[in-house]
């Protein structure tokens, strides 16, 4: 089973491998957030390499997104449920356009974490505030 901080960046590899493609801007930006939120501290941001590969790996196998899905809801308590889904948003932010595979991995993970409608709206919206450009 994983730990908290694993579940949490594995939510945030999910999203960002749902294009086939793990961008360097969305790699950072999962940086940035092992590095700065408070829900982080305790994590050594040298384990990030591992866990992105132990995390690929799981994704890489027959049925490897549901199974990834179920590894994440085992292992956060609901209060890092909402956390877990702004971060995601976070990661679809990032680029300033969302693709429709990000926006079903967004849905999927809504529907795991029973992330209620409204709120996931608050934070979807929240995310695209907090990335925006000129």
């Amino acid at each position: 089973m994983l730990d908290q901080h694993r579940a949490l960046i594995y939510t945030m590899i999910i999203v960002s491998a749902a294009d086939s493609e793990m961008p360097d801007a969305e790699l950072t930006i999962i940086g940035d957030i092992v590095g700065h939120l408070p829900v982080f501290r305790d994590f050594d941001r040298r384990e990030l390499p591992r866990v992105l590969n132990d995390c690929s790996s799981l994704i890489a196998q027959e049925d490897g997104l549901e199974q990834t899905l179920k590894t994440i809801k085992a292992a956060l308590p609901a209060k890092l449920r909402e956390t877990a889904y702004a971060i995601a948003c976070d990661l679809v932010a990032v680029d300033g356009e969302a693709t429709q595979e990000e926006l079903r991995i967004l849905e999927l993970i809504r529907h795991r974490l029973n992330i209620d409608r409204l709120i996931a709206a608050a934070i979807e919206r929240g995310a695209r505030a907090r990335f925006q450009t000129l």
